[in-house]
């Protein structure tokens, strides 16, 4: 079914409707009622390791589950170090990189520490817990996997999927080993709700047919009455996908992304967007975003501020966020060169030797190539310590440092400092 009519219950369905984050549900009437019956009710959400670190694009699952942990109810996360050996080919124009177990270890790893920052986790009746689903998928036997499990799934449903359709339609290939992963991650949320009693699965729009085959399988091998409840895709108010920008991906971890460039992604958001936004990725009351979003003008560039600071705080700590706005208000309002911008290292003799600013613009990450930096000099765009570089064929030297560093800015929102080690 579609995003519901009727007015939930349980604190948990009605935060997740209220703000936004419900697209589909199996049976939510029914869903309901476990929720609203008082006690904690385990759900999960499966997180592949592609990665050392999730991306804002995992953002509203993860804020799902932190909602589901505020209501009473027990997080489990599941990473997928087995089903990473595989690849999820959902939506995937061809298949994924086979990771070594090394890779996938050392993905592990990095994405753990994003969930510290937004569940508790332990031992008690609410607390989160994380699995992986090697535990269990390493161990499975072929032939009576195949037995037991493999004859209640249907190749003529399976090939009916969206996921899967798109490929073929394509005429794109999709390995017998992808065909496979949908049977891995159904046979998932059975071996969770044995261990658990995990009743319910979250994700996003595109796993809607995986969570359904787990529901059934649930149901034929165990008798087990599962739910399936899943996230809309969030692009932006003009269409572009949740989380790429220019220079690539928002990550969550601080060794990949600066506390500095997330709240500056936060603040760059659309203005069609910050009502919801706010919603998705902060825990401010409804009330307060229906004050915020109805800003108009420029007051609206107060409440992007508010997005910022609060979805920083929620990833990075409120020293990080705080820092991070003060930083954007001293480079902003101040012009200053101010500490706590993004910095790259570059060699001192590559500035000694004469460095192009059109390169600089590109190794400092403001421009994605040479050509794309001369044009955005030739558009007045680009600056060096806040003043227009006008020509495309300058060279940067030492004599341009100023307290040692090259500030490069691309517009006036985005800028890097170059330090000469």
């Amino acid at each position: 079914m579609t995003s519901p009519t009727i007015q939930p219950k349980s604190d948990f369905l009605r935060t997740i409707v209220g703000r936004g984050y419900m697209h589909q549900c199996t049976d939510i009437e029914a869903l309901d009622g476990v929720m609203a019956q008082g006690k904690p009710v385990p759900a999960y959400i499966g997180f592949d390791a592609t990665a050392d670190s999730l991306h804002v694009g995992s953002l509203v699952q993860i804020m799902m589950l932190r909602q589901l942990q505020k209501t009473g109810h027990k997080p489990v996360v599941l990473m997928g170090g087995g089903t990473s050996k595989i690849g999820d080919p959902s939506f995937r124009d061809e298949a994924r990189k086979l990771l070594s177990d090394e890779d996938i270890q050392r993905n592990l790893d990095g994405i753990k520490r994003v969930f510290g920052k937004y569940l508790t986790f332990g031992d008690g009746p609410t607390d989160a817990v994380m699995v992986n689903n090697a535990d269990w998928l390493d161990k499975l036997e072929y032939i009576p996997f195949l037995r037991d499990y493999g004859r209640h799934f249907s190749i003529n449903r399976m090939l009916s999927f969206e996921s899967v359709k798109i490929r073929l339609d394509r005429e794109q290939s999709l390995s017998f080993l992808e065909f496979n992963y949908m049977i891995l991650q159904a046979y998932d949320f059975v071996e969770l709700w044995r261990r658990g009693g995990v009743q319910l699965q979250m994700g996003g729009s595109d796993q809607w047919g995986n969570i359904v085959n787990g529901i059934e399988l649930g149901r034929r091998v165990e008798d087990a009455s599962l739910f399936g409840l899943t996230s809309p895709l969030i692009t932006t108010a003009s269409g572009a996908k949740m989380g790429k920008t220019a220079n690539g991906a928002v990550w969550l971890n601080d060794d990949r992304l600066s506390p500095y460039d997330f709240w500056q992604f936060w603040r760059n958001t659309e203005d069609a967007d910050v009502g919801r936004f706010l919603r998705l990725f902060t825990e401010l009351p409804l009330d307060e975003i229906a004050r915020l979003e109805a800003l108009e003008g420029a007051e609206i560039n107060e409440a992007k501020k508010v997005l910022a600071f609060e979805a920083t705080k929620l990833c990075h700590g409120a020293d990080a966020a705080n820092e991070a706005a003060e930083t954007a208000r001293r480079t902003f309002e101040e012009g200053a060169t101010a500490e706590g911008l993004p910095t790259v290292e570059i060699p001192q003799a590559q500035l000694a030797a004469g460095l192009p600013a059109y390169e600089a613009l590109r190794i400092a990450g403001l421009a994605a190539s040479n050509g794309e930096a001369r044009r955005l000099i030739k558009g007045g765009g680009a600056r060096l310590n806040d003043a227009v570089i006008s020509d495309e064929n300058a060279v940067l030297s030492p004599a341009d440092l100023a307290d040692g560093v090259l500030k490069l800015s691309a517009g006036k929102k985005r800028h890097t400092l170059l330090k000469p080690v």
